[in-house]
């Protein structure tokens, strides 16, 4: 068909959203909307509890950051609202100065990261080595398992089989049908057990009182000073790493699982964008939740934003309108679909023998090491920084080992060349100064470079204090083969850094 054939409708289909065209599509947004709504309730709940507040707190800061996030973010079907690393954070600050400082703090930590996000933090995200992303992975996997043991502990016996009972419908109903998400299923059916039989067990309304009424907008109720802004900025640059860090990483691994590619800058922006709004709108903050990420993604096969956007909205809805039904949905439905996304989101490859027997010892000591110490400290941030510090110091020694000195006497005598190949840089070149033969070589050497590439000042000072030994003896040292990037930052270096020239 020709472009002029095309007509006003067809070219007007073609500009619409997937899930406009597609009913198929929408239907599965919309019920991993709901799926989602459903899971951020005692989940935002829970982190208004850690960090002190109102639990209306967290679920508007759940509902303004998906809503916001669903339009400004750059990774569809990511779930943006309140968290425990954010909850973590702002608690002391809550604690200590009350929620109008938390609010500021909120927006504050927004500003900066539209600011990071602007200059471009979220290109750090190519560090991240393969082996800290598992690692992250595998220690999701184990948070939000443990999250569910206290849910578990102490409770009715009748929670434990109706756990069972979820698990198993989310185990088997798939194989009778997809169309409805399984998670949803196991909600509705074990709501409708436990109201019908009367049974007494933990539900979503003993977490707390839901909102009645949508958030308004307003300023914190805090002095615009100098005072405020120091009190508060600590703790909102935390904020603003912690955030960025956890949703970058989020939106990384809903790359992998949907083979898309996301912008991470667009992204990093989104955020801050969102916790503005969701200050000013009197939330708590919030960054990209893994756990509800999974249900949306790999769960429920949402792959756009308007699932992001009804996960806030229904979220809402569901409190204000259908509050009383809400809050009489057990607590074990919603940890059986945790536990469910718990068992789906950790890579069981990675630990299997065939994997350990393959893989380098280093890869599987950094990915261990990411696990222990996001377990450890329960902040997701931290583990991903250790991991990849431990990862680079790991490959700067695997690294450093490459580079090899050869020497070669010329058949007169007179002359010795040493060949030196591999990456000179702060780990290989403090080695290099020990390979040479200062007081039996013969007066003239000739260091070749040609197979070699020089990386920063700590070689060109290894080099500078070879020729000084040698000068001392009264012999003459002559560096050939630099490719133009080595020639270039030795030529800058040179005799500045040993004050020997």
């Amino acid at each position: 068909m020709s472009s002029a054939a095309v007509t006003p409708a067809a070219r007007l289909r073609g500009l619409k959203p997937d899930w406009l065209n597609n009913p198929k599509v929408w239907r599965t947004e919309v019920l991993a909307g709901l799926v989602v709504a459903l899971a951020l309730i005692p989940e935002a709940i829970s982190f208004s509890i850690i960090a002190g507040v109102d639990p209306a707190v967290g679920l508007f800061a759940s509902f303004t950051m998906a809503v916001v996030i669903s339009i400004v973010g750059g990774r569809r079907a990511m779930i943006s609202a309140a968290t425990g690393a954010i909850a973590l954070v702002t608690a002391p600050l809550n604690r200590e100065h009350g929620l109008g400082y938390l609010i500021a703090a909120v927006i504050l930590a927004g500003v900066i990261q539209v600011v990071l996000g602007a200059l471009g933090v979220a290109k750090l995200m190519r560090f991240v080595p393969r082996s800290v992303m598992v690692g992250f992975v595998n220690a999701l996997a184990i948070l939000i398992f443990m999250a569910q043991v206290p849910e578990m502990h102490d409770v009715p016996w009748a929670v434990y089989p109706l756990i069972i009972g979820g698990l198993a419908l989310m185990v088997f109903f798939p194989k009778v049908t997809k169309v409805i998400p399984a998670p949803l299923v196991a909600i509705v059916i074990l709501t409708v057990i436990t109201v019908a039989a009367g049974i007494a067990v933990p539900t979503v309304g003993d977490k707390g009182e839901l909102p009645s009424s949508l958030p308004m907008p307003g300023l914190p109720d805090v002095p615009f000073t100098m005072d405020t802004l120091t009190t508060i900025a600590p703790y909102a640059f935390a904020m603003a790493l912690v955030g960025l860090m956890e949703s970058l990483m989020t939106a990384k691994l809903v790359d992998d699982i949907t083979d898309t590619r996301s912008s991470k800058t667009r992204e990093s922006i989104g955020q801050g964008i969102a916790n503005i709004v969701t200050g000013f709108f009197g939330g708590m903050g919030g960054c990209a939740m893994i756990g509800q990420t999974m249900i949306n993604v790999k769960v429920s096969g949402a792959r756009t934003r308007l699932s992001t956007f009804l996960a806030g909205s229904f979220l809402m809805v569901l409190c204000i309108v259908f509050g009383p039904v809400v809050s009489d949905i057990p607590m074990a439905a919603l940890v059986a679909v945790m536990v469910m996304v718990s068992f789906a989101t950790f890579d069981w490859h990675s630990i299997a023998p065939k994997t350990f027997k393959r893989m380098p010892a280093g890869e599987i000591a950094v990915m261990a090491i990411t696990v222990i110490v996001v377990v450890a400290t329960a902040n997701l941030a931290i583990g991903v920084v250790v991991g990849s510090v431990t990862a680079t110091v790991i490959f700067a020694k695997r690294v450093a080992h490459l580079a090899r000195v050869h020497s070669v006497l010329d058949p007169d005598g007179t002359t010795v060349v040493y060949r030196v190949t591999g990456e000179l840089f702060f780990a290989s070149s403090n080695d290099l100064v020990g390979q040479f033969d200062y007081a039996g070589d013969p007066d003239k050497i000739v260091i070749d470079l040609s197979e070699a590439h020089v990386w920063d000042a700590s070689s060109v000072a290894a080099l500078d204090a070879i020729e000084t030994k040698y000068a001392q003896r009264g012999k003459a040292v002559e560096i050939t083969g630099l490719n133009d990037l080595s020639a270039d930052l030795h030529g800058k270096l040179t005799g500045e850094l040993t004050g020997s020239h």
